[in-house]
């Protein structure tokens, strides 16, 4: 349960409880669809939503404040440049917060931003203002860097939802109620390949890569002409490659821009409902580190990870990333399955030898397939979806009866 929050009922407002959540990137908008529809379904489709969100949040009901592209931002010095415009939108999303007067305010991940609004509301609550329940979707990651994070977030945190069963103690020895949901990967379906090439035009003799070069802009500029070298590369020793770029609203055009030059033939997929049958039809991907890494390895496609973030941030983040806990599929088995290229190793070479391994030696294929049925096992948390498991948590979190 919850610390200090008072208990609503399922009628609560005008027309059945209104809840207040935030995402502020690409990921975390897919979450909050998921709670949403989670929401409605226990609370017999009365719940209400207001808040900040993307294309996926929208779909299901929700008006966004303002759109979640502001808020595509990360590391010290890419945020630096932002921090006026993101502490105003702070300010101007508290406001509307306390004017909104939910039964719960629900945040999710985008801690830069979600983190600075739920700390505003907690103090005015100990300044005797509005009650707002406070609670977080998506564990920093201390487990990966910062540890001393998880002691401060337990101090203005009602409740925190986590997505890996490894979490919770990280929270709790601090007195934060902390829930493990599962991971909402695990509840996606396998897509249809043959499908997808036949929307696309892709020949059935080819080999396909997927490409996925980040959801915020910073990313994008960074890996994508990095990962275009590579692909370009792997064309000589495969004549016959197609890449598949599934990428989001917020940095779509961007990539259409950056691809504009490939020699290799290439498909870019902006519609989300497909990314699950570019994944099926894919042989190999190369990725961006991040959730999306999980996603390719729960849909059994084997995969390469980089990442390169500004220089400037490099030497602060040597001092505080645990690389062993960068990629999710190998800190949740605890042993490398998928490899890492990280800045300076970041290279074409580098991620084209690594690439050209995982099309040629079934091992390796077999390695990285095979550890994503136990990594599936370890991500459920019940019988329930993660969505469900979520929405239900947030009701019981507040003190509120689900109607199943």
């Amino acid at each position: 349960m919850s610390r200090d929050v008072s208990g609503p009922t399922i009628e609560s407002g005008e027309g059945g409880p209104l809840f207040y959540i935030i995402a502020g990137e690409a990921s975390g908008d897919v979450l909050g669809a998921g709670l949403m529809r989670g929401l409605k379904q226990l609370t017999g489709g009365r719940a209400r939503f207001v808040g900040v969100g993307g294309d996926r949040m929208a779909e299901e009901g929700l008006d966004s404040l303002f759109p979640i592209s502001e808020m595509a931002v990360m590391g010290v010095f890419e945020i630096l440049p932002h921090a006026p415009r993101l502490l105003r939108r702070v300010a101007e999303t508290v406001e509307d917060v306390v004017r909104s007067r939910p039964v719960a305010l629900i945040t999710i991940d985008s801690k830069a931003f979600t983190m600075r609004v739920a700390r505003r509301l907690r103090k005015r609550r100990e300044a005797g203002g509005e009650r707002i329940p406070l609670i977080h979707m998506v564990a920093p990651t201390v487990w990966a860097w910062r540890p001393g994070r998880a002691k401060v977030i337990s101090r203005f945190l009602d409740h925190l939802l986590v997505l890996f069963p490894f979490e919770p103690p990280y929270f709790l020895r601090h007195g934060l109620a902390t829930t493990f949901i599962g991971h909402p990967a695990v509840d996606q379906p396998l897509g249809d390949g043959a499908a997808f090439r036949g929307r696309f035009g892709i020949p059935g003799d080819a080999t396909v890569i997927a490409v996925l070069p980040g959801s915020r802009p910073g990313e994008v500029k960074r890996l994508l002409p990095v990962f275009g070298r590579t692909v370009e590369r792997l064309r000589a020793r495969y004549p016959k490659l197609h890449a598949v770029v599934p990428t989001v609203s917020v940095v779509a055009d961007l990539v259409e821009t950056s691809i504009a030059d490939w020699t290799t033939p290439v498909s870019v997929v902006r519609d989300v409902a497909y990314k699950a049958d570019a994944f099926a039809t894919s042989d190999v991907a190369l990725a961006t580190s991040g959730t999306v890494t999980l996603e390719l390895s729960l849909a059994r496609v084997p995969t390469v990870v980089a990442y390169r973030v500004n220089p400037l941030t490099v030497p602060i983040g040597h001092l505080l990333v645990n690389r062993d806990s960068v990629i999710l599929t190998n800190r949740i088995l605890e042993r490398q399955i998928l490899p890492l290229f990280i800045q300076s190793e970041c290279t074409p070479d580098a991620l084209g030898v690594a690439v050209t391994r995982l099309l040629d030696d079934g091992t390796a294929r077999a390695e990285q397939i095979k550890a994503a049925d136990e990594v599936a096992r370890l991500l459920r948390a019940g019988d329930e979806t993660a969505s469900i498991s979520a929405a239900r948590a947030v009701l019981d979190a507040i003190g509120m009866t689900s109607r199943q």
